[in-house]
């Protein structure tokens, strides 16, 4: 598996029948600049089959992005991926055609497939919003104190 900066096609050299791309993107195609959330740990890896038929380039395959995430619960970092198993584009292309850049079709298919709200496992139970202690870790006194009273209107409509 060979690392490179940027996924151009060498349209003029296709075979008519398609071609297997294979490989990994440079760790900066992402861009998401100073996210302290979300950040890539390599690039984008891809295996992609590249067909010219007619007036289109047609891109069907899978991207995976290994990624470290803060979980959206407890604060805690992780590491997951992102993937999109069915990845499919259409480009056009005419005669003049030679090469084609499609590192942005896959930075915008792996955008999409990070998770909104990551967590760290299904199970978290996240952080205290009284104390903020890490209820994954140990269990807070909070609860144990009596409930907040300023929710106790709400709490009489039930």
């Amino acid at each position: 598996m060979e690392t490179q900066g940027r996924l151009i096609v060498d349209v003029a050299r296709l075979d008519a029948g398609g071609e297997w791309y294979r490989g990994e993107t440079a760790p900066d195609v992402l861009d998401l600049g100073e996210s302290e959330f979300v950040a890539p740990l390599g690039g984008v890896v891809y295996a992609l089959n590249i067909q010219a038929v007619g007036t289109e380039l047609l891109v069907r395959g899978e991207l995976r992005q290994r990624l470290t995430c803060v979980c959206s619960r407890c604060a805690a970092a992780f590491e997951t991926e992102a993937a999109d198993t069915d990845f499919i584009c259409s480009v056009e292309i005419n005669e003049t055609t030679d090469f084609l850049d499609l590192t942005e079709e896959i930075r915008e298919a792996i955008i999409l497939a990070l998770p909104g709200y990551p967590v760290c496992r299904e199970t978290c139970k996240g952080l205290c919003m009284t104390c903020g202690a890490n209820l994954n870790e140990k269990r807070c006194a909070c609860r144990e104190k009596g409930n907040d009273g300023r929710w106790a209107a709400l709490e009489a409509l039930k």
